[in-house]
């Protein structure tokens, strides 16, 4: 557990970056730090490992305070990943991600045998091992980044920005492929972003920053989307939070009807010899002579939020529900989304005032 207590920090000639913040991150959790540029989260950040040493309070990693340890070791056992991956130009991936290995003392072979481990468990194969930074695209520079703060299998990790500088294609796959590997590994994760949607979707806990260095809150992605603590709170995580509090939801729960109850609105559902969706013809479409494309089609563990987004873009106002094997086995229609949107919030409503 990682606890900041009352802490202060006070820049030369400055207001304070960070004003008396206390909060327990738990363990083998994330929690992500968010806020407006200049809210103090980096710097927060950097207290946990000492690269920055508050004005005042404590911040404390397993009941011990960071400031009583020695900077070297201390850093050593936290793993560290910033926005540009910050690898050493002039090194080989491999000895890249060996540099912390060996500076606990692991022999040269040990540390390169680790490191083409962890190079394989982010999702890079050892054909790149010899390969420079230089030669590789930002995304995969960030996952050797992300391999080097692993390689010693540290309890702790920081992450200032870490997928922030590549594109919105790749950002989203470096985040699947940190979620599946936290899942695996199960480290204490500080993350910093000054992305909402990063934060709802990474975070097990998120902690808002307002200016000033103050914490506006700290809870669980779905309290931050269903209850802001207050109006900044409620303008920051967005306008649309009631849309995205459908991701905490799987569809599991929809009311879902036979496929041949599309009729009542007017389409038909046209399937392939193995009874996946070709498309939708008849009245509702404008009856072509080809089937009109579905937009897609969801299972019983997706959320909810991609139901309704079928829901709302399907050309007939249908979501299409399929099997393992791709076959048809139900729809739910647009109406009957909306009654069980409005018996969701009646139960959420009934559930806060328990």
């Amino acid at each position: 557990m990682i606890t900041f207590d009352e802490v202060v920090k006070v820049f030369p000639g400055g207001s304070a970056a960070v004003d008396h913040l206390s909060m327990e991150l738990p363990t083998g959790k994330i929690t992500v730090f968010v806020g407006p540029s200049g809210c103090g989260k980096t710097t927060s950040l950097r207290m946990i490992n000492r690269m920055i040493t508050p004005t005042s309070g404590r911040v404390l990693i397993d009941g011990q305070d960071v400031t009583a340890q020695d900077e070297a070791t201390l850093r050593r056992g936290i793993g560290y990943v910033i926005q540009h991956a910050g690898l050493f130009p002039h090194r080989t991936v491999v000895d890249n991600v060996a540099t912390v290995p060996l500076l606990l003392g692991s022999s040269r072979r040990e540390a390169r045998r680790a490191a083409l481990e962890v190079l394989e468990r982010v999702g890079l194969p050892q054909s790149f091992a010899d390969r420079y930074p230089a030669q590789l695209s930002g995304g995969q520079q960030q996952r050797v980044g992300v391999a080097r703060a692993l390689a010693a299998d540290p309890p702790v990790m920081l992450m200032d920005e870490p997928f922030s500088a590549v594109d919105p294609v790749v950002r989203e796959s470096l985040q699947r492929e940190f979620l599946r590997l936290q899942a695996e590994l199960g480290k204490t994760i500080a993350l910093v972003t000054h992305d909402i949607d990063e934060a709802i979707k990474l975070g097990d806990v998120v902690a808002v920053f307002r200016e000033g260095g103050r914490l506006a809150q700290f809870g669980t992605p779905r309290e931050l989307l269903e209850r802001p603590a207050d109006a900044f709170v409620g303008e920051f995580v967005g306008r649309d939070r009631g849309f995205r509090s459908l991701s905490f939801d799987t569809a599991d729960s929809v009311p879902v009807r036979p496929p041949g109850d599309a009729a009542e609105d007017g389409a038909e559902l046209v399937l392939d010899p193995a009874g996946r969706p070709l498309g939708w013809l008849g009245p509702a479409v404008g009856s072509p002579a080809t089937p009109v494309p579905t937009g897609g089609t969801f299972s019983s563990t997706d959320t909810l939020r991609a139901v309704t987004d079928l829901a709302i873009s399907s050309p007939v106002g249908i979501a299409v529900r399929v099997g393992p094997d791709g076959a048809v086995d139900g729809i739910v229609r647009h109406h009957d989304l909306v009654d069980h949107l409005a018996s969701r919030r009646g139960r959420s409503g009934a559930e806060r005032t328990a």
